[in-house]
């Protein structure tokens, strides 16, 4: 459930990364029509550093000034996927199993026309998403699914414990 625009971009900029070693996890198109805001989500195996961003940043650019997806100008913000992941294809949910996820989907009849779920993925199967929500097992459709993420969590005790003996920071 994309716009054409932001489809055209994927398109357009997954080769790109494949053959520069990056996986595109995502395009979003946010912001102001005046000044929008374009944002690419990268990784690779072992994550991304700062320069590997900046550097990739360079091909981004051109791969989008080629397709020239909106007319005037724009922001272009690349960046690693974060905490809070996004998820876009099948093959991310399959990574992903047993994480806990929020789902927008177009409105679900027999649920109240509900839309936004968060729950744990527990599989995929054929072209369905499947999400634990409340002890309850949903489907989705990829094609009924218009945002997805998962639900970032962080672990403060890990990080708390290494100042339990009284150590000087």
């Amino acid at each position: 459930m994309r716009t054409q625009i932001v489809q055209n971009m994927i398109e357009a900029l997954e080769p790109a990364a494949i053959e520069h070693g990056f996986e595109l996890v995502d395009v979003e198109l946010a912001g102001a029509t005046r000044s929008p805001l374009i944002r690419v989500y990268l990784d690779r195996t072992g994550g991304l550093t700062l320069d590997e961003i900046a550097a990739a940043n360079t091909w981004v650019d051109a791969v989008i000034e080629e397709l020239d997806p909106i007319k005037g100008s724009y922001v272009l913000e690349v960046s690693s996927p974060g905490i809070d992941r996004p998820l876009r294809t099948l093959e991310h949910f399959a990574r992903f199993l047993g994480e806990t996820v929020h789902i927008v989907t177009t409105p679900q009849e027999g649920n109240g026309n509900r839309s936004k779920w968060t729950g744990k993925l527990v599989g995929v199967e054929d072209d369905f998403v499947l999400i634990e929500v409340d002890d309850t097992t949903c489907h989705f459709g990829i094609a009924d699914i218009k945002k997805a993420h998962l639900k970032g969590a962080v672990d403060f005790t890990k990080s708390a414990s290494k100042f339990s003996n009284n150590e000087e920071v």
